[in-house]
């Protein structure tokens, strides 16, 4: 890893850190500032490093870009959901090809469709049923980002390795966590657990790259 990037990636935590105390306590202004930044650092991180496959960097960062993109959606005054929402179902289609690039296995598909099997049992089913019950109209753009993310979790777990299974992982628990707040049950710190497990996922899918 170079020393910019490095350092890059520090700055990205801090930012990241600031921005998780600043949902802790409803403070806009720094979260306005905190949330974005930890996004452009992370992505300023990901050019800077030297990574393992070109290509696959190139198909991450579109991935950040996007990711950066809805972040700033979903924090503004407004109902931008759906926007943001599609920001974020175009970073993880960047994900998946990316993961697709850098190559995955069959054996480890098999068990990625079993593991996104078992959480749309347990916690998508709940998650539908909540959009359907509460804002209907919303239904179709859910069920499709779903759709989205689990095949980004599948071709994650398809690659074999810890940290894009762990970033991914970690992504779809940030995503259900936003879904269950909005459509089944608002929990006090259920905010700041999105933008911690969010975070981390997308540092953990930079850190891949090396």
């Amino acid at each position: 890893m170079t020393g910019a990037a490095f350092l890059l990636l520090a700055i990205t935590l801090a930012a990241a850190v600031a921005d998780w105390m600043a949902v802790r306590h409803d403070n806009r202004r720094v979260e306005y500032l905190c949330k974005p930044l930890t996004l452009a650092a992370l992505t300023a991180a990901a050019l800077a490093l030297d990574p393992s496959d070109p290509t696959v960097r190139t198909w991450f960062v579109v991935a950040l870009v996007l990711s950066l993109a809805g972040d700033v959606l979903l924090m503004l005054p407004g109902d931008l959901f759906v926007p943001g929402l599609a920001a974020f179902l175009g970073a993880h289609v960047a994900y998946t090809v990316g993961f697709v690039v850098d190559g995955v296995k069959p054996g480890w598909l098999l068990a990625g469709l079993a593991a996104v099997a078992v959480a749309f049992a347990v916690i998508g089913v709940r998650l539908v049923r909540g959009v359907r019950r509460s804002e209907p109209a919303l239904a179709p753009p859910v069920l499709a980002y779903m759709g989205v993310i689990s095949a980004m979790v599948v071709a994650a777990v398809g690659t074999g390795r810890l940290l894009p299974i762990a970033g991914a992982g970690l992504f779809y628990v940030s995503d259900a966590l936003i879904g269950w707040n909005r459509f089944v049950e608002r929990h006090p710190n259920g905010d700041t657990a999105v933008m911690v497990t969010y975070h981390v996922a997308q540092i953990l899918l930079v850190l891949s790259l090396v």
